[in-house]
């Protein structure tokens, strides 16, 4: 997994970490409007306090919340993202550019409290890869990341394609695009197969939504940050078409398909979240079916697209092979078996 990193020009300027102080209320309603997480709710309702602070800056140090330093309880808020974070199969290299972003804030954030200048940080991103290998849930917890961190106020994920962006007429496109850039503000856009925007030539109008793109990654500079996706191949093309766009996106992440053991895991945390198991032939006969997709199946079979498919089919296989069967006690309902798994690649091609 290849990374690229490099920090924005201009150490003499005042970086912007800045968030909202945001409004109280009710802890479900945030919940349900996702101004907080689940875990952030079941923290304060453990200390049987209604009000909830959402993540805004606070500048008076001495600020208490539920009796602990704010600090305190923003920190508690990032551990949670990163637990969230840790627990992804794979993507070792991700975690390690997270973990070296997370220590850059925090020391500008440092800095600026101490009135030394602070190196201001380009956060827009390029992110390489299959489908299924990660990269719109690495998108959805950067956002939240930097929301607990205060440098962006929402942490929200917009996440669109080619069809979301691009109108049918002169004028409809830039339209359109400003919207969802409009909706992103103090989040993240969230661009998939992006470099569908630059295919059809310089008439087709996926050449207008670019220029508005990067016009407002000038104008909003501060206030979301744009992640562009696709192939790897597809974008390095993309970034070839537009002289301006390889400079803005210094962010550069490759995301590799899955090992067969790291498919093999992601597998054991989806029937775990189901309340599903596999016997122990059934592993046998899981890795050997992974293994032979990899080998003989599509150039991209090596994502976790792959097992979620396995998985799901084996599940409805199974509820055939049961659905006639009375007094079924809880291990026949959990148990997935080798046949099962068979059955459920039976007909792929």
């Amino acid at each position: 997994m290849d990374i690229k990193l490099r920090y924005g020009n201009g150490g003499g300027s005042k970086n912007k970490y800045r968030g909202n102080l945001s409004e109280k209320g009710k802890i479900s309603s945030l919940v349900e409007q996702g101004e907080i997480s689940p875990a952030k709710a079941l923290r304060m309702l453990k200390s049987g306090n209604g009000k909830a602070d959402t993540g805004g800056n606070d500048s008076s140090a001495s600020r208490k919340t539920n009796g602990v330093n704010k600090g305190q309880v923003q920190e508690s808020s990032v551990e949670d993202v990163l637990a969230e974070l840790n627990q992804l199969v794979g993507l070792e290299a991700v975690k390690h550019l997270v973990k070296e972003l997370r220590a850059f804030i925090d020391i500008q954030q440092q800095r600026q409290q101490m009135h030394l200048r602070t190196e201001p940080l380009v956060m827009h991103m390029i992110f390489r890869g299959n489908p299924g290998t990660g990269k719109t849930t690495v998108a959805r917890i950067i956002g939240q990341l930097f929301k607990e961190m205060n440098v962006l106020p929402k942490g929200h994920s917009i996440e669109v394609e080619r069809a979301d962006l691009v109108g049918e007429y002169i004028g409809h496109t830039a339209q359109r695009t400003k919207e969802q850039v409009k909706k992103a503000l103090g989040g993240i856009l969230f661009i998939d197969e992006a470099y569908s925007l630059a295919r059809g030539g310089e008439k087709d109008f996926g050449k207008e939504a670019i220029d508005v793109l990067v016009k407002a990654m000038e104008d909003h500079k501060d206030d979301f940050i744009l992640i562009l996706a696709g192939y790897r191949d597809e974008m390095d093309w993309f970034l070839l078409t537009n002289p301006g766009l390889r400079s803005r996106f210094p962010i550069h992440i490759d995301f590799p398909d899955y090992t067969v053991d790291e498919l093999l895991g992601i597998s054991d945390l989806m029937l775990e979240k189901r309340e599903y198991s596999l016997t122990p032939g059934a592993k046998v006969e899981l890795r050997k079916l992974v293994n032979n997709k990899l080998i003989y199946g599509h150039e991209h079979s090596g994502n976790a697209r792959l097992v979620r498919n396995i998985i799901e089919k084996a599940i409805r296989r199974q509820a055939v092979r049961l659905v006639n069967h009375h007094n079924l006690g809880r291990k026949e309902l959990m148990r997935i078996t080798p046949e099962d798994l068979r059955e459920a690649v039976k007909n792929d091609s």
